[in-house]
């Protein structure tokens, strides 16, 4: 894959006198802060003279300037050389990382990893910002103490790149001057616009508005000017384009990248490199909206047991490493979906033509053939560039229905139900030995948001999983456990979808608080069963919902990585992602890595994974990325919703325990809302943060995780997609799967 571009100030780091306009203005003596600024990242050690000339220091200052730099040398922090020049000893008290503010004004650096360190959070307390803002790459001094909570306290002392020029925001008009509100309360400014550049925004509407930057740190509100005007929050096409600005999405194709897609042709027969599989009954299964097929499935009893074929869309084949292609790919890095927009990671013409396995086509794939036993345990596997002809485009509904033996939806596909029954029939015993050797098997439920044609969301409820849909996901981790299994046996660099083990803090506490509900946990290690059992232990049970919530927040997030640690949550040892090469271009590399080795079974001298560990990073991130995105729509839409229901009660099972409060799901509509320690008029709560409870002082009562409450809509906040509610009654623990969200 293509290099991740370098960060301005992170490789290379700009000469000290181009730092300094990120610095405050110097004051009347050199501080610490200012100097470890100075020197770090410094490819050579700096004189005196160089020190007081980058930080415009006057000759007044040297004597102060002696003296604090043989402190810092005294204290071992810096290190001075024979040359009588001084230099940064290596430590940890020094790190770089993104500032994440918090609306109530204090911040959290995510610190990068160093050599040997894992990633860990600063908390910084707002005296310690020094003008940082929400997303801001800073340098940050750790200091020697904690909070409650045991997070390393730390101070910034530079701001090494603002990340963020614009920000999303509601433009009010004020006599002379406009002013941009940003809808995102961790930018804790205002935005002050001149009329002349407010690009005739009117009052209340979302706007996209740039930042000028200027060297005064201390100033509450900046100036800036509108460059884009987005429209009327109520509607949720803005709402969307809020989020798509907000997290800086492409939604718009280089004009070089369209004609180079404009210009691709498929190969014409007879494909003679390539293994010709069109005789085999392949089938594309999925949604019913889908407009974009890049699997297919299909499989066949065999005397020894199953043979099963997963073929995927062969976009390798097309995209070429370090075209404009692949270069926007990369950028992207993944597809983002929302319920009313789609941010394709590759444009149509590959996405829904050229890559899409539609019926009765020939099509260019990438085909994992897997030999498997009776129990569907893997025998041998072999690996494939193919051509694929589908029977059909089926979707999860029917499918069910046919694997039910409805006899309408059998007449509809008759030459396909014996194949379906195979297929699913493999799926199950794949199924029983994922769960055997100790794969996780959480239920989550997916919000799913109906939208009219008219632009209004007309319902909100959950997606329903079928065993059509268990049937597919079934066979793609066959496939990707087998592909990443192939790859790394073959010693290949490879992307690896990686899961570490969970965090053996939040595994205890989560085992004190299940103490206190009077669960007998297993005894022995948390490993990936001892995780299934606990949610078998819990299944149908009272506490289902609560236990569920509480296990998955011990889990740590899945990532992309060219070192191999195995998979966690699926208990497996080699896993990667191959099949959707069309969404993610972490697939894609797969499929570069695999052709190379079905084309030079032998490794080539230079292959190496040193680029694979810096652009797992970065498509990790770009996964997250689109995930809060997402998120945030879904989060947005659902407050659209509600905002007609103000006043009205429902059922809600309490998700959430925090300070200021506890977070309810409305069980009706999968929707989160807040319900304000505030409006706990009955008694005076207090936070029992291990306990995962709220405890009247006066009566005793608890508000605890799980509890089954009536809440009333009280307050609805389109914008920030939230929703506020007031307790109307209680009705105990939520019981079994019945409320649960």
């Amino acid at each position: 894959p293509p290099r991740k571009p370098t960060r301005p100030g992170h490789h290379g780091r700009p000469a000290p006198q181009h730092a300094a306009r990120s610095r405050p203005l110097a004051p009347e003596t050199p501080t610490s802060d200012q100097v470890l600024s100075l020197l770090h990242g410094q490819e050579h050690p700096l004189r005196l003279v160089e020190i007081m000339n980058s930080l415009d220091l006057e000759r007044r200052h040297k004597r102060d300037l002696e003296r604090l730099l043989g402190h810092l040398v005294a204290e071992d922090v810096l290190a001075l050389t024979p040359e009588h020049a001084y230099a940064l000893v290596p430590s940890r008290s020094l790190r770089e990382g993104t500032l994440s503010m918090h609306p109530r004004g204090f911040g959290l650096v995510d610190l990068e990893a160093g050599e040997g360190d894992r990633t860990e959070k600063v908390l910084i307390s707002e005296p310690d910002l020094a003008g940082g803002r929400h997303r801001d790459r800073v340098l940050v001094r750790l200091l020697p103490r904690h909070n409650r909570q045991g997070l390393v306290k730390g101070r910034i002392v530079r701001i090494v790149e603002r990340t963020v020029s614009s920000v999303v925001g509601i433009y009010s008009s004020a006599g002379p001057m406009g002013l941009v509100t940003p809808v995102d309360d961790r930018f804790p400014f205002q935005i002050l616009i001149k009329k002349k550049d407010a690009l005739g925004a009117r009052s209340g509407e979302v706007v996209v508005a740039s930042i000028r930057e200027t060297t005064d740190e201390m100033r509450a509100n900046v100036e800036g000017r509108v460059i884009e005007i987005l429209g009327d929050p109520q509607e949720l096409a803005v709402l969307t384009r809020m989020v798509v600005r907000a997290h800086g999405l492409p939604d718009a194709f280089p004009p070089e990248v369209e004609a180079e897609a404009a210009a691709l042709a498929p190969p014409a027969p007879p494909y003679p490199d390539r293994l010709d599989l069109r005789p085999v009954p392949h089938v594309t299964i999925d949604g019913e909206t889908a407009r974009d097929f890049d699997d297919a499935v299909a499989a066949e009893k065999t005397p020894d047991g199953f043979r099963l074929h997963v073929s995927i869309a062969d976009v390798s084949h097309y995209v070429r490493p370090g075209s404009a292609l692949d270069r926007e790919a990369f950028r992207r890095g993944t597809s983002v979906y929302f319920p009313t927009l789609v941010l394709p990671m590759l444009p149509e013409r590959l996405s829904n033509d050229l890559c899409s396995l539609v019926p009765d086509a020939d099509r260019l794939a990438m085909t994992a053939i897997l030999e498997l036993d009776h129990q569907g345990r893997p025998r041998s596997s072999r690996f494939a560039r193919s051509v694929i002809r589908s029977r059909a485009r089926l979707t999860y509904t029917l499918v069910a229905r046919i694997l039910d033996g409805e006899p309408a939806a059998c007449a509809e596909q008759p030459q396909l139900v014996s194949p379906l029954r195979v297929l699913d029939e493999l799926a199950q015993q794949l199924a029983a030995r994922r769960k055997e050797r100790g794969a996780i098997g959480f239920e989550l439920p997916e919000a799913e948001i109906e939208v009219a044609a008219t632009g209004q969301v007309t319902a909100i409820g959950r997606r329903q999983r079928n065993a059509a849909h268990k049937l597919i996901e079934e066979l793609m981790l066959a496939a990707n456990e087998a592909v990443a299994l192939a790859l790394s046996q073959a010693k290949r660099p490879l992307l690896f979808r990686i899961h570490e083990p969970p965090d053996a803090v939040k595994v205890e506490e989560f085992s004190q608080f299940a103490a206190s509900l009077g669960l007998e946990l297993p005894r022995g290690p948390a490993t990936p069963a001892w995780f299934g059992q606990v949610l078998d232990m819990v299944a149908g049970s009272p506490t289902e919902y609560i236990v569920n919530n509480l296990l998955l927040r011990t889990m740590k997030q899945a990532r992309y990585a060219p070192d191999n640690p195995g998979h966690f949550g699926l208990a497996a040892d080699h896993y990667t992602h191959f099949t959707s090469p069309i969404r993610r271009y972490p697939d894609l590399t797969v499929h570069r890595a695999l052709g190379e080795l079905l084309a030079h079974p032998r490794p080539r001298h230079g292959e190496s994974a040193a680029d694979l560990d810096q652009a797992g990073e970065f498509l990790s991130g770009r996964e997250r990325e689109a995930m809060l995105a997402e998120r945030e729509v879904d989060d947005r839409f659902r407050a659209r919703f509600m905002a007609d229901h103000l006043g009205e009660d429902f059922q809600a099972v309490v998700s959430g325990i925090v300070a200021f409060g506890f977070f309810v799901e409305l069980v009706a509509h999968s929707a989160s809302a807040l319900v304000p320690m505030a409006d706990l008029r009955d008694d005076y709560y207090e936070w029992d943060e291990r306990g995962h409870q709220l405890v009247g002082r006066l009566t005793g009562q608890a508000i605890r995780l799980g509890d089954l409450v009536t809440v009333t809509i009280s307050a609805v906040d389109v914008l920030r997609g939230r929703i506020t509610c007031t307790l109307a009654s209680r009705s105990g623990r939520a019981r079994g799967g019945v409320a649960a969200p």
